[in-house]
């Protein structure tokens, strides 16, 4: 006889208990408290979402029902086919704001790379998320050097990095990038995997099609933390015209004292020491200028002359008393903005160019769970405690008007800045 007895259940007992488990499923499946099994995109969404509702410098998210925007967007964002539709959402998302500093980037953007590079070096907490995303602890992608602009659904080349593989090519600022070995131009995928080898750029450099040519070109990898100061580097020139020796540099990214300790090394002591005025480009790339960077050109001090055994006396003035000129465009952002208004606050000389965005405020990276990274403006700015530049911009003195599509290399804000520096030695002589 068996100890225990065999413990039947009744069909309908079986059947209720059978339907309570599925229902308790069901509820804990569809549960907001489960969000790793909700879609991967979804997530992203959400996480974009709360770092904007935890960090953004205005509480009041400067008049906009943040919450509401959230019920907005959702719905799209579970919809989307592609990483490349969620971005798109999520930055008219953050479009919203109507504020500078704020986007999502993803993997396959060059901005992506570049503002790791630049807040990577200065961000303890940054530094531990990213090794996630960047194993070998570099933040490197693989590119020709070029900034693009889309215009009417065509890609034209807006500024080219000094001594990049695009400008030893002889790629052209105002160029049209019609394919990539035969496809669209992307800025990430289309070099992927292709450092060193050579890839055929189809470029247009007029409207009639008819002008279409192949450029072979290398890609190579950039480091991030190092590119923008290398394309300084090479910038750094002395242009010769109308008998005058005028410095030239092109300063990409301002995000940190290495840009204008290398400014001053070549205005005090390198190649631009003895030109008889100065051309500062700040049109392109990054901000991140400190306003003390104008002190050379505004804080009075002695020169310092030194004479060593050979007798010959050298002597180093460590201000910039010689003409100088800044030219800035719609891709001055940012401190870059805060050094023209200084330009022209303390008549350090004349601001030539276009008119800049207006995007001043203070921005911070914050890498998502997926790798992808949002910029976004946590801190307001003001100058002197009552000029607010976010949404205004500064108009150059001297205004040039600038045609990208087909520009076919001409810059004439860069020629307009070197005749304002040869007028002003003219007249002070």
């Amino acid at each position: 006889m068996n100890r225990f007895r065999r413990f039947q259940l009744s069909k309908p007992f079986v059947v209720t208990i059978v339907f309570s488990i599925s229902l308790l499923l069901l509820v804990w499946f569809g549960s907001s408290l489960l969000p790793t099994l909700a879609k991967s995109e979804t997530r992203v969404f959400n996480e974009v979402w709360q770092t904007v509702n935890d960090n953004f410098y205005d509480a009041k998210f400067n008049g906009v029902d943040w919450k509401a925007m959230r019920q907005k967007y959702q719905p799209q964002v579970e919809k989307a086919k592609s990483n490349q539709e969620v971005a798109s959402v999520i930055n008219q998302m953050l479009a919203e704001l109507r504020t500078s500093h704020t986007r999502f980037y993803t993997q396959n953007e060059s901005a992506y790379y570049q503002l790791l590079g630049i807040f990577q070096p200065l961000s303890g907490e940054l530094k531990q998320r990213f090794q996630k995303v960047f194993p070998k602890g570099k933040i490197e992608y693989t590119s020709i050097g070029v900034f693009t602009k889309d215009i009417n659904g065509k890609t034209f080349v807006s500024a080219i990095l000094d001594d990049s593989p695009a400008a030893k090519a002889g790629l052209k600022v105002g160029d049209q990038l019609v394919s990539i070995d035969g496809s669209p131009y992307q800025q990430i995928q289309s070099f992927q995997d292709k450092a060193g080898k050579t890839v055929k750029l189809l470029i247009q450099r007029s409207p009639n099609s008819n002008t279409q040519q192949e450029i072979a070109i290398a890609p190579k990898i950039f480091d991030a933390t190092t590119m923008f100061l290398d394309a300084q580097k090479a910038s750094t020139q002395v242009i010769e015209q109308q008998g005058t020796k005028i410095g030239y540099v092109h300063i990409w990214s301002y995000a940190g004292q290495q840009y204008q300790q290398q400014l001053e090394q070549d205005l005090f002591y390198g190649r631009l020491r003895n030109a008889e005025g100065l051309v500062l480009d700040l049109r392109e790339g990054w901000g991140g200028a400190s306003p003390n960077y104008l002190n050379i050109y505004t804080a009075e001090g002695p020169s310092i002359t030194s004479i060593r055994r050979d007798g010959q006396p050298r002597t180093v003035n460590y201000q910039w008393k010689k003409p100088v000129v800044m030219v800035v465009n719609e891709g001055s952002r940012s401190g870059k903005e805060i050094l023209a208004y200084g330009f022209q606050q303390y008549k350090i000389g004349p601001v030539v160019g276009f008119k800049t965005p207006g995007a001043v405020v203070a921005g911070s990276p914050f890498l998502m769970e997926d790798g992808s990274l949002l910029y976004l403006a946590v801190a307001d700015v003001w100058l002197n405690e009552k000029q607010r530049l976010e949404g205004k911009g500064i108009t150059p003195d001297i205004n040039v008007p600038f045609s990208l599509e087909y520009a076919n290399g001409a810059d004439p804000q860069k020629q307009q800045a070197i005749e304002t520096v040869i007028k002003s030695l003219k007249q002070s002589s």
